[in-house]
């Protein structure tokens, strides 16, 4: 017994003298300015330390044998030392860290943030410009290479995810989106970015199921110095020029950040494309104390762009994807009919608050005021000025034959004429719009007017972020929102006329329906009047969330939950002549006056977990439900014309989402990956479209209420470094988003309301991007501050919105007899309602950069990459057209194979560049 004991403590002695004596420390220091850098991560396998203040660190209790050491911080080149631990004690000196440019070359290649959203059509919406501050694999390949495509994370729109400010929200209560172009252009002052994935803890926001970013613009936390560049482009913009310069903080306290930028485009890629864009920024901080300090931050962005639109196949066949209907020349210059004009500047005030050693509170004070606008033509006699108008198409002739005896009676001669004139001519006629005006210049044909939008909202929130032992944080917030919006159309352009009768065109003569204002019947409005509606909206928001972070050495989880109260109502300024109150009327709702005030209280919960097997393999877990209050628009059957809450029209109650996730997490010094299984079900979404229906020419509100959607799918993301110099990437989306139910359809317009019964869009696909996407590419980085990298793409699975409408029963239902149509053949109505998928397409991106030092923290750079290098054509997005709302319109409109009212589509960029050359002191 006594020699098994002391066999054992030899052993014992031998392993501790093994693993005690291997010691292995350095000093990490910035290679430009030769500082020591301070809180850098140093560690090998599960081993971990920080540098200090000098830079120091040092590593105890490492085995014997080979390893890999791994020096990392945000901002730096990672660097990766092989070892050989003997039992002795190693000094590495001093380790240079190198400046990770590849953060700037790598924001520079996101130009889409508000410039390729479209506000028109959820389809096109895009939630790249959250992912900016991500360095998950797969998150960035979403961001930087499928964005294009408009893929969508999960399969979900952009309000799923939060934006702030100083952890001030910027999402716009309107529609629940971020809306990017109230600071787009600023690249450079907005790289401080905290990036929160999916239903992970924020120190910021309660989140949502896509996660949140935080954009942090506190004076004194950019680096002293300055930086100027040009960019060039085909895509939104032709130029761009920046320019930025921080003082760092001085010795008074005081800390300074200021930027400003221009862009501007006569086109961009899409034909008539305007763009022409400022932004200024400024960031006054001053430290009052340790423990004290006050930060002012003003952002103005004004953005004025051409739109684009969607088209039918017949038009893309003719004219290809570049074609735009809403511009023409006018005295040889290009003019765009729909241009959004955007101007919201931000305030905002932000106090920080030192508390503890372990606690901190932030209170931040925002005011956004300005406004928003879309042009268009709008006429009150004459033909549809639009050149893509169906009657002034080559199938109006084709759709139908002329006899109906002889089906291939078709008018071919007018279908001719059509045809060439709409290739030769297919744009929109400025002059003939002057020369309408001519014959009556008191009372003109038509009009250039602007939907406008005029917010005013105050923002105030506050947020504890404290320690309350070692391994136990917490995170608290308390806001206020209040908006006040006032919504009109104001006259923009008479065209050589000097008034415009505000009447609705497709009223009756005469009677109370010709009137959009009863109150000023038969009105001639001017330049810059008010005319069409005018209402003013008012919001408002209050709650907060809590959240406990627990950290161990083997598990983290967290638990949160919040709660908030939102109200909604409109007020009617104009008494319009369908809506005016009057019970004797076939529509009794009223516009003028306020609406019922709705309120809403929204809550959720979220938790997860993470289990480390080791430092190198992990185990992801996160869960949540979400119940959210219906957006403004979603509030309103038609708010711009009458006090209708959906509330009214159907059911309206809060958005519920369930959503889950697991992830296996790869970290080694040479390989990082993400593997993640997700599953999200929303219940009880609503949604809203406008429309003409054939027929009866009626304008409706279209409002689907108590939607159901279910979206499933795994995420795969990998990066391999082969070569110190060579990266691998690949990342991969497998998804299927569904309509999990059948969702009620009510259709209000002048006449009436009607409830159509159940939608059959159970096991339909949602409109929501490519459910499928995959990429491989690599990246050469020499050390001589030169890269390439190269990206190959495949993107499937997309397909066209299905029109609600045509689901119901309706569709079958003659519209005379109220019976079934007797020609009604079920075959044909299911091929008619088949949803259509697009077809699957490879892209192929590069990217390219060198870097020059030409002083002590001078650089020079040069940035370029190109976007689908082998031109390829694609379809990302579209919609049902609802105007053919039943069985027989829907049928005699395609028999012949040239629908006048076809699917519109979105299409891709073809080839496009981004060159940027930049110069930083």
């Amino acid at each position: 017994m006594r020699n098994f004991t002391l066999t054992m403590l030899v052993m014992l002695f031998s392993i501790v003298t093994i693993t005690a004596q291997n010691v292995v420390k350095g000093i990490v220091i910035n290679s430009d300015s030769e500082e020591p850098l301070q809180g850098v991560s140093v560690s090998v396998k599960d081993i971990n330390s920080i540098t200090d203040v000098n830079g120091v660190f040092t590593l105890n209790g490492l085995n014997n044998g080979k390893h890999v050491l791994t020096v990392a911080i945000t901002g730096f080149e990672t660097q990766n030392f092989p070892i050989n631990l003997t039992g002795e004690t190693i000094d590495l000196g001093s380790i240079l860290m190198y400046e990770d440019i590849s953060e700037d070359q790598d924001l520079s290649t996101i130009t889409i943030t508000d410039d390729e959203l479209s506000d028109d059509a959820s389809s096109a919406d895009n939630i790249s410009g959250l992912l900016q501050a991500s360095r998950d694999v797969y998150l960035r390949t979403a961001a930087f290479d499928w964005s294009s495509s408009f893929y969508r994370i999960k399969g979900l729109d952009s309000e799923n995810g939060k934006v702030l400010i100083n952890g001030v929200e910027m999402n716009k209560l309107y529609n629940g989106r971020p809306q990017w172009s109230n600071w787009g252009g600023l690249n450079d002052v907005l790289r401080n970015q905290e990036f929160s994935n999916g239903l992970a803890p924020s120190n910021y926001t309660f989140g949502g199921v896509l996660g949140s970013t935080n954009i942090n613009t506190r004076a004194s936390e950019y680096r002293e110095g300055g930086r100027v560049n040009y960019a060039s482009s085909n895509r939104s913009y032709s130029h761009r020029v920046m320019a930025m310069y921080a003082s760092g903080l001085m010795e008074n306290g005081w800390a300074i950040t200021a930027a400003g930028s221009k862009r501007y485009a006569e086109e961009g890629f899409t034909d008539g494309t305007s763009y022409n864009a400022h932004s200024i920024f400024v960031s006054i901080e001053k430290q009052i104390n340790k423990n004290h300090s006050l930060n002012f931050t003003a952002i103005q962005a004004q953005n004025n762009r051409g739109k684009a639109s969607a088209n039918t196949d017949q038009i893309y066949d003719i004219k290809g994807i570049k074609y735009n209907p809403y511009w023409g020349y006018q005295n040889g210059k290009i003019r765009n009919s729909r241009i959004k004009r955007v101007n919201e500047p931000i305030l905002m005030l932000n106090h920080y608050w030192n508390i503890g050693d372990k606690t901190t509170l932030n209170t931040g004070v925002a005011y956004q005021f300005g406004e928003i606008g879309n042009s268009r033509i709008d006429f009150n006699g004459g033909n549809d000025p639009s050149p893509t108008y169906y009657q002034n198409l080559p199938n109006y002739f084709l759709n139908s034959p002329r006899d109906p005896n002889n089906p291939s009676s078709f008018d071919y001669a007018d279908a001719y004429k059509a045809l060439t004139n709409f290739k030769n001519n297919g744009q929109l006629n400025w002059a003939d719009l002057y020369a309408g005006n001519e014959i009556d210049r008191n009372n003109a044909r038509f009009a250039l007017y602007e939907d406008r939008n005029d917010d005013r909202q105050l923002t105030v929130n506050t947020i504890l972020n404290t320690e309350l032992t070692d391994n136990i944080s917490l995170t608290g917030s308390l806001e206020y929102r209040k908006l006040d919006s006032e919504n009109f159309a104001s006259v923009l352009d008479l065209f050589g006329a000097t008034g415009y009768l505000d009447i609705n065109r497709f009223g009756t003569q005469g009677a109370d329906d010709y009137q959009n204002d009863l109150l000023n019947p038969n009105r001639v409005v001017k330049k810059g009047d008010r005319f069409k509606y005018n209402y003013n909206l008012a919001s408002q928001v209050y709650g907060g969330f809590a959240q406990f972070q627990f950290k161990y050495n083997k598990v983290d989880f967290y638990v949160a939950g919040s709660a908030h109260n939102t109200s909604h109502q409109r007020d009617g300024l104009y008494k319009n002549g369908i809506f005016s109150g009057n019970s004797s009327s076939p529509n009794a709702t009223t516009s003028f006056g306020k609406s019922k005030k709705l309120d809403f209280f929204g809550f959720g919960a979220k938790g997860g977990l993470t289990y480390k097997i080791s430092g190198r393999h992990l185990l992801d877990f996160n869960g949540g439900y979400i119940s959210k209050a219906p957006s403004i628009r979603n509030s309103f059957a038609n708010s711009r014309a009458n006090n209708l809450t959906v509330a009214e029209v159907s059911s309206l109650e809060n958005e519920k989402i369930m959503s889950f996730d697991a992830s296996y997490i790869l970290r080694t010094p040479f390989v990082t990956g993400r593997l993640t299984g997700y599953y999200t079900g929303v219940q009880d979404a609503t949604d809203i479209a406008f429309f003409f229906i054939s027929g009866n020419n009626l304008f409706i509100q279209e409002v689907v209420t108590g939607i159901d959607k279910k979206h499933i799918g795994a995420e795969l993301g990998i990066e391999a470094q082969v070569l110190s110099t060579l990266k691998l990437r690949a990342a991969a989306n497998y998804g299927q988003y569904t309509y999990d139910n059948n969702p009620n359809v009510t259709i209000a317009s002048e006449v009436g309301i009607k409830d159509y019964g159940q939608a059959n869009l159970k096991d339909y696909k949602v409109a929501s991007g490519p459910q499928k996407a995959y990429s491989f590419g690599f990246e050469y980085r020499d050390p001589e501050y030169w890269f390439v990298g190269v990206t190959g793409n495949y993107l499937d699975d997309a397909y066209i919105d299905p029109s609600p409408i045509k689901r119901t029963n309706n569709f079958t239902i003659d519209p005379n007899t109220n019976t079934t149509f007797t020609d009604f053949d079920p075959a044909v109505s299911r091929r008619l309602l088949a949803q259509e998928e697009f077809g699957g397409y490879f892209t192929l991106n590069a990217i390219g950069g060198k870097t020059w030092k030409v002083g002590k923290n001078k650089y020079i750079g040069f940035f370029a990459s190109v976007s689908n290098i082998l031109n390829e054509e694609y379809k990302t997005g579209g919609y049902e057209q609802g105007r053919t709302a039943n069985y027989q319109l829907e049928r005699d409109d395609h028999a012949a194979g040239n629908p006048n009212f076809g699917s519109n589509y979105w299409y891709g960029r073809g080839a496009t560049y981004f060159l940027n050359v930049n110069y930083r002191f």
